[in-house]
């Protein structure tokens, strides 16, 4: 059903005569009368009757009449649905722990009237899909993966290079250091099963480990972060690494360190995706917010894999 032709018979019921609702709907006389005509035909009634003093609604347009009003009503919800800064403004964060969730919580913060739909995503493939069409606005993602690049219509900007630290148990060798090297890592057991071949993260650790003379574990079923601070804390000889924006919770017997890896640092490079038309107006702000709180990328005594995004 058209909702030029609704609208039409509402204005012309309001107004009882066809030219006073041209009048308000700057139109013709004529196309008001086309238009009625057309809706009548499409329902099969007569909707109004001519008389002297202009149109009157018969019994089947004052039956139509509450629900025509209606139809409009939810055309215009409908509308101002998706209207701007209406829609909720839908983020990928990977991890509901991680640093991008993090960063939408200060966002949050920042901007309480902002509605989110805060998602996880697993790989990156998926959430560049559906950036692209239009199922996300936004990714926190490590960019740009070898042989990977993003396509021409996917922006992304730098916005977070998250310091790794070492974790530990109370027995391990290196927990009672303030910090450790990245050279003195060389010969530990680093345990991290939920590294995932073909994922940016894998790629982050894969360029780690060909820089230093280090050696990752990722052996065994990936059964969550609660199962890997349990084992971390049971075990002298493993080790993991976590970003110190990664938010982690473990009871307090466990005895758990968290220790700065330096010399150089490795930083793991967040960046934010979008879609380079994307013109939701809370995305702008997201972008703005991260931008002002972007710390200096590139700081002497870090490093970053090669491929990572500089911008």
């Amino acid at each position: 059903m058209d909702l030029d032709t609704v609208r039409t018979f509402v204005a012309a019921a309001d107004a009882g005569r066809f030219h006073e609702a041209a009048a308000e709907l700057a139109v013709t006389q004529q196309a008001v009368s086309k238009r009625i005509a057309a809706l009548e035909r499409d329902l099969g009634v007569r909707l109004f009757t001519r008389t002297a003093r202009g149109a009157d609604l018969t019994i089947d347009g004052q039956a139509f009449l509450p629900h025509a009003r209606e139809l409009l009503r939810v055309a215009e919800r409908a509308a101002a649905s998706v209207g701007a800064g209406r829609r909720q403004l839908r983020v990928d964060v990977l991890t509901s722990r991680g640093a991008g969730s993090g960063l939408m919580r200060d966002f949050h913060r920042t901007h309480p009237e902002v509605e989110l739909d805060v998602l996880m995503l697993f790989d990156i493939d998926t959430a560049v899909a559906s950036i692209r069409s239009g199922a996300i606005d936004a990714s926190f993602r490590a960019v740009t993966v070898p042989g990977r690049p993003l396509p021409e219509d996917v922006v992304s900007a730098r916005v977070l290079d998250e310091p790794l630290e070492l974790l530990t148990g109370p027995g391990h060798a290196l927990a009672g250091a303030r910090s450790v090297t990245v050279a003195r890592l060389a010969g530990h057991r680093i345990w991290m099963p939920g590294i995932v071949p073909g994922t940016e993260w894998a790629a982050y650790y894969d360029a780690l480990l060909a820089a230093y003379d280090l050696s990752i574990e990722a052996t065994g079923p990936n059964f969550g972060s609660d199962a890997l601070l349990d084992t971390i804390a049971d075990t002298p000889a493993l080790a993991t690494f976590t970003g110190a924006r990664t938010r982690l919770v473990w009871p307090a017997g466990y005895g758990l360190r968290r220790i700065p890896v330096t010399d150089p640092t490795p930083v793991y490079p967040h960046s934010l995706l979008w879609h380079r038309d994307n013109p939701h107006p809370a995305l702008a702000a997201l972008r703005a917010h991260l931008a002002a709180a972007a710390p200096a990328r590139g700081a002497p005594g870090t490093w970053t894999p090669a491929w990572a995004a500089p911008h």
